[in-house]
């Protein structure tokens, strides 16, 4: 299946905002405002959906109304994008609700987030062949952020077919989040060093491929299913080869080994020459302290140490922004030195 690109954003562009997850409870709502009103400035125009405004039993709305405004927004022409607010945690939910053939023949739109958003654009990948971003979601795209990678995000989303993108290593990251609630305005504060490291202990790597990927703690639940047929898009792409980047938001060290193994099964991480890199973001997942107990370093060498391919770990990957935008299907070379950190070039081929 070839990657199919949506043309890029422009201003005067349509962007939907709409929650297939997890919506925006009112005391959020002057946050929400606020990254609305950003890109309004940006010159694009934005329509909201109704399942955004709200949030009861930890979703925007019922599964069958979250599923039908997607599905809604993914059908117009004249809409370019959709940009959820946040992932988080029923997605799942309206997989099964999405009309999959009529998607087949509709335009592709550029489609943002990470987290729980990344259960619905990894299948949008896999069964469409849709470049979908797995980058910040909406509500961190705030005006006055102080870093390159989020400054570039919409830049990202402009890039034509056959264009390229140059993403370095940040410089700092963000340990603890402001409650939007309390500072709606607030920007990332980014107060430790970045430092990607190489699993094996390698000083330089390189390596290329079509990447693929996004949040282990949902992915691992459509791992080898129709919306999770990892193995089958890296058979596929066995001359270019595959890059696959993953991110943890809450699992232990023992839950990674689990789930690790799910994705192995399911073949993702065994189709012979396919995988030519993997890079893991960094984790906000809990970790452990007791001597006997398994710390989460110890499960990264568990499960990925024998892997016939270099893997990067604390990449600008998740739930410790900022974050790149990484293009599901896009062609990208990694280039990574222990002295002067790392760098994603992601061709739209």
């Amino acid at each position: 299946m070839d990657i199919r690109y949506p043309r890029p954003l422009q201003a005067g562009d349509l962007i939907a905002v709409t929650a297939p997850s997890s919506g925006v409870e009112p005391a959020l709502h002057p946050r929400l405002d606020l990254v609305i009103g950003h890109l309004r400035a940006q010159g694009f125009r934005v329509e909201e959906g109704q399942c955004l405004r709200d949030e009861q039993h930890s979703a925007s709305a019922p599964a069958a109304d979250r599923a039908a405004e997607l599905m809604h927004f993914l059908l117009r022409d004249d809409v370019a994008a959709i940009i959820p607010p946040w992932g988080g945690e029923r997605a799942i939910e309206i997989l099964d609700r999405l009309d999959w053939p009529a998607l087949a023949a509709a335009r592709p739109k550029w489609l943002l987030g990470y987290s729980d958003t990344s259960t619905w654009l990894l299948p949008m990948s896999l069964r469409l062949g849709w470049a979908t971003a797995h980058g910040p979601g909406l509500m961190d795209l705030v005006a006055g952020q102080p870093d390159a990678l989020t400054q570039g995000v919409m830049g990202v989303l402009r890039t034509p077919a056959g264009g390229s993108v140059v993403q370095r290593q940040s410089s700092h990251w963000q340990l603890q989040w402001t409650d939007f609630a309390q500072v709606p305005e607030t920007t990332y504060q980014l107060t430790e060093k970045t430092r990607w490291w190489a699993l094996r202990g390698e000083q330089e790597v390189s390596f290329s491929g079509r990447l693929m990927g996004g949040c282990l703690d949902t992915l691992m639940h459509t791992a080898g299913t129709a919306h999770g047929d990892v193995a089958h898009f890296i058979a596929q792409h066995a001359s270019a080869g595959t890059v696959l980047y993953l991110e943890n938001s809450g699992l232990s060290p023992t839950d990674w080994v689990r789930a690790l193994h799910r994705l192995r099964w399911s073949g993702w991480l065994d189709v012979p020459g396919g995988l030519r890199g993997v890079l893991v973001g960094r984790s906000t997942g809990p970790d452990t302290s007791g001597p006997s107990q398994l710390r989460y370093v110890n499960a990264l060498h568990a499960t990925l140490a024998d892997l016939p391919c270099p893997v990067l770990v604390d990449v600008d990957v998740g739930h410790r922004p900022p974050q790149m935008v990484l293009v599901n299907g896009a062609l990208a070379q990694v280039q990574w030195q222990a002295q002067d950190g790392g760098q994603v070039t992601q061709r739209f081929v």
